[in-house]
């Protein structure tokens, strides 16, 4: 059997650091799926982009991602920017790996890792944000600061109930902003606590869309903006529709699109798949159509 090259890109900060005890074993999973593994343990921030930009086209049949959701739109980012056609596996390592929940992927590594050697794929819608990418996210507002400021250690810790610990400690600084969005479809503008613009099944990991609703790979977005409520009755209500994904309730807005501009957002800071991504007082969010191949059970799960 011929050997494939691969490259399996290492995130030895995410999560809980457990990679490091399992890399060797992940490395003989693949080598036993006849690739020829090349390991690149990331250094800071960004170096996931950096080497992936630097991958010519037919370098590698296969590129893994061992990490937080983070280290994936990095090494999405870099094969988006270098337009390389490349097969991508994932093995979730990081706090929360909300994404990857969404498309059956195994939260142990090693089970992760026989998925991601395997033939299952599917394509991927990919979101443009500007010059920048993600793969399931991008939101503003309440709880969304929290996905980057809450600091590792924390996060390695407490695990996901981090994130929630940072954002309560955050809610007394939420503002709504006045923003206007524009679609082929619509217009709206009001003040808003909270916006996602996402291609996942669920958004921060309370939002659970149904698989009725999102379709990965239709070249739309599911958009969620929830308007400042006026009294608590309202907030409660928009909660209460938000956790039994009930989203046709007052002060929330919920559609689908393939492009969508936002004005006025310049003091509004973002997040894409969970990294810091400053606003704009206007700019473009749009939806590049089954541009990431993905290694991924998703679509024969889906079928059962």
């Amino acid at each position: 059997m011929d050997t494939k090259r691969l490259l399996l890109i290492v995130n030895p900060f995410s999560g809980k650091a457990k990679m490091a005890s399992d890399l060797l074993a992940v490395t003989q999973i693949l080598s036993d799926k006849s690739f020829e593994v090349t390991v690149y343990p990331t250094k800071k921030s960004g170096d996931a982009t950096l080497r992936t930009e630097k991958i010519t086209e037919g370098e590698y049949e296969r590129i893994v991602v061992c990490g937080g959701d983070g280290t994936l739109n990095e090494v999405i980012t870099g094969l988006m920017r270098s337009g390389v056609k490349c097969k991508v596996g994932y093995i979730p390592a990081g706090t929360l790996n909300e994404w990857s929940q969404g498309l059956h992927i195994p939260r142990s590594i090693r089970e992760a890792a026989n998925v991601a050697a395997g033939d299952d794929e599917i394509f991927l819608d990919i979101g443009k944000f500007a010059d920048r990418y993600f793969s399931y996210t991008a939101s503003f507002g309440a709880f969304t600061e929290a996905s980057y400021s809450t600091p590792q250690e924390v996060k390695n810790v407490l695990g996901q109930a981090a994130y929630f610990f940072e954002g309560i400690k955050s809610l007394g600084n939420i503002k709504p902003v006045h923003l206007k969005f524009e679609t082929a479809e619509k217009t709206l503008e009001d003040d808003y606590i909270f916006g996602a613009i996402s291609n996942s099944m669920s958004v921060g990991g309370i939002v659970k869309f149904k698989e009725s609703v999102v379709k990965l790979n239709d070249g739309l977005f599911e958009v969620m903006l929830i308007k400042n409520p006026k009294n608590l009755l309202q907030l409660q209500n928009v909660l209460d529709g938000i956790l039994r994904g009930d989203l046709n309730r007052e002060n929330i807005e919920f559609f689908h699109t393939d492009k969508i501009t936002v004005q006025g957002g310049r003091a509004v800071s973002w997040t894409l798949d969970g990294e810091f991504a400053p606003g704009k007082e206007e700019l473009t969010i749009e939806n590049i159509k089954s541009a990431l191949w993905l290694v991924s059970p998703y679509n024969k799960e889906s079928e059962k």
